[in-house]
Order: structure tokens, then C-alpha cells, then sequence
């Protein structure tokens, strides 16, 4: 196993707000694409697969229902959010490590890169992420990555919403999401939050957080796929997303 890197600076979600995080993205909201997830992973077996390793995990959104169907492994580099997702996924081991370089010794069925990818920011990034899905899955499986776009799917826009706690603690969050993109010409956009967080009815407070994402043209990410030594198929989703199934050949 790598050792621990050290830790780059985080946006504020996964670091001072990490504790929030379930408020403004609810791990039921993910039933649905976890499922789909699942589909996809167990067609591109050559048998089915009983092992998924996720990276990028982050609050365990996905892990919630993929536990039901896979022995889970959930690695991310924010200990916050492997904090709050052991508080759902118990159940799960739970790393921290850099997707980028970390090397678990150790070989899944499926491995699942949600939108973590995005944090990715250049050629060299993604190519690493893609060989770390690639030496941790075994001949015959598969992995799964699913950006939020890539270039040719790219809009500008904004979006809003949040949640109230269910605990009885009397927090709850809203935020607007600002999307985008200054230079068309590089790999990078950037997404603006501003969170309202209210405590036990308290004021509200207002975080600005910026994070900044990699952008890149389907022919890189397909290239980068069969560079490591996958075959990638690329297709979209039931939410207008374009995602790429890639096979590990025996």
C-alpha cells in the first residue's frame, strides 16, 4: 500500500463543511443512479462481480445502495467526508488515499469513479486516475466513470437547492451553484457555491466556496482509456450525462 500523500488544500465542502454535506446532496437522492451504476459494472463483467472498489468516494452517497449488491471499498482524500461516510456505511472499509496515486495491492471486480473524476484538472491527473482504476481491477472486470460533461456536453448555468435535517439538530443548508467556464481553451472551469447555513434557528451564514474542475474532449478520455489498456465504450445516461464503461480484458 502507498503512503499517505500529503493532503492538498480542499474546498470548503470537504474540509470545514464536510459535516454538511448530506444536507445539501442526500444520500437517497442516489438510489436511482447507483442502480444504474450497478447495471452497467455487471454487464461489462465477464462474471458477476461481487468486489467494487470506489475512489473519489466522498460522503458514501453511492456506496448507501451499492453495499446491498458489493463488498465495498471507499476511498477518498478528504477525512472528513470518510468520517461522514462511515456514519451510513459502517458497514464499508473506508481509506483515505489520492486516486491519483494510491496503490491498495490489492485487486476488485468493478471499480467506480463517480464525479470525483472532475477534480482532475489536467491530462496528466486523468491519466493517472485511469491507471489506478486499472491496476486495481482484475482481468475480466470492469470500471465505471462518470463525469458530470466533458467538453462537447458543456453548458453554463446555475442551480440551487439544499435540505433540512431530519436529526432534530435544527440545521439546514441552501445553496446557488454557479457554473462557468473563463477559457474555453484549457482543461479547467470552475464552479462557485454559495452555501446559507442555518444552526438550531439560529442567523444564517453565508460561505463562499469556489471549486475547480477538468474539462476534456471525448476523443482524450477515450484515448487515455485504451493508453491504460481498457476498452472504453462511451455512453450517455438517463440524466444527460456522457459516461464511459470500460473492460478489462482477460
Amino acid at each position: 500500500m502507498s503512503e499517505l500523500p500529503k493532503v492538498p488544500k480542499l474546498p470548503k465542502l470537504y474540509s470545514d463543511l464536510s459535516s454538511w454535506f448530506h444536507l445539501l446532496s442526500d444520500p437517497a437522492d442516489y438510489a436511482e443512479e447507483a442502480e444504474f451504476a450497478r447495471g452497467l459494472l455487471v454487464d461489462a463483467s465477464s462474471t458477476v462481480p461481487v468486489t467494487l472498489l470506489e475512489l473519489g468516494s466522498g460522503g458514501g452517497n453511492n456506496a448507501s445502495h451499492l453495499k446491498a449488491h458489493f463488498k465495498i471499498m471507499l476511498v477518498d482524500l478528504s477525512q472528513g467526508m470518510l468520517d461522514l461516510s462511515q456514519t451510513i456505511n459502517a458497514d464499508c472499509e473506508h481509506l483515505q488515499g489520492d486516486m491519483k496515486t494510491i496503490r491498495l495491492g490489492r485487486i476488485f471486480d468493478s471499480v467506480l469513479i463517480h464525479d470525483a473524476i472532475m477534480y482532475m484538472t489536467s491530462e496528466q491527473d486523468l491519466r493517472q486516475a485511469i491507471e489506478t482504476a486499472f491496476v486495481h481491477c482484475r482481468p475480466g472486470g470492469a470500471a465505471l466513470f462518470m463525469p458530470d460533461l466533458i467538453r462537447e456536453t458543456f453548458v453554463s448555468l446555475t442551480t440551487h437547492g439544499g435540505h433540512d435535517s431530519t436529526a432534530g439538530d435544527g440545521r439546514a443548508i441552501r445553496y446557488i451553484e454557479w457554473t462557468f467556464d473563463s477559457d474555453p481553451a484549457d482543461t479547467t472551469y470552475t464552479v462557485d457555491f454559495a452555501y446559507l447555513l442555518r444552526e438550531k434557528n439560529g442567523p444564517v451564514r453565508v460561505v463562499h466556496d469556489t471549486h475547480v474542475f477538468g474539462i476534456f474532449p471525448r476523443e482524450s478520455w477515450l484515448r487515455l482509456f485504451q493508453e491504460a489498456g481498457f476498452e472504453p465504450r462511451a455512453m450517455a445516461d438517463p440524466w444527460g450525462r456522457e459516461v464511459f464503461v470500460c473492460k478489462k480484458q482477460e
